[in-house]
């Protein structure tokens, strides 16, 4: 009797979790057209965070093909978890895109937290794949967390570079490996 217990109580905190973390996230909604450019504001004001945290990035935005920014990326979990942020794409400089990231995990994992997030694209190739619209990370794909001198360290991987920047919160669990990517060229 103890065990059916454990057992109803453990599977009523994994849907409710579930539930919770899906109310008012809609992966699916579409971007109006009149929020551009708020989100391109964003996108530059993450970008600057980036450089101000850590000069050396500066040298992967001027050699990258192009690059991916996230300026929030919410992640939250209780044994299952979840994570969406919206972004912007940019090659050779200029805005080409938008892109969304979502994650699933399940494993050991408690709390909540946001976190900015750029990837950055060794050359066209690399790119063009991240733009068919069906990217994802390996699960052992690793991001730097940006720090003072970083990136002098960091270096391509499968033709990228990610990088993270902590906004806020606190979760026992921090991994890319998973993320998954849709992107809509302007």
């Amino acid at each position: 009797m103890h065990r059916t217990s454990a057992r109803s109580l453990l599977l009523t905190v994994l849907l409710s979790t579930a539930t919770t973390a899906q109310a008012g996230w809609n992966p699916l909604a579409k971007e109006k057209a009149e929020d551009q450019p708020a989100a391109t504001n964003k996108a530059a004001e993450t970008i600057a965070a980036f450089k101000n945290k850590d000069p050396g990035i500066k040298v992967f935005f001027d050699k990258a093909y192009g690059y991916a920014v996230f300026p929030t990326v919410g992640k939250g979990g209780m044994g299952i978890g979840g994570a969406y942020g919206k972004g912007e794409v940019y090659e050779r400089g200029t805005q080409a895109g938008t892109s969304s990231v979502t994650q699933l995990t399940i494993g050991f994992q408690l709390g909540g937290q946001a976190y900015s997030e750029i990837i950055f694209f060794k050359d066209k190739t690399t790119l063009d794949n991240f733009k068919s619209g069906n990217f994802e990370f390996s699960a052992q794909a690793s991001a730097v967390a940006i720090t003072a001198g970083a990136s002098a360290d960091a270096d391509y991987s499968n033709g990228v570079a990610i990088f993270t920047l902590a906004k806020g919160g606190l979760m026992y669990e921090a991994s890319v490996g998973g993320q998954k990517f849709s992107y809509t060229s302007n």
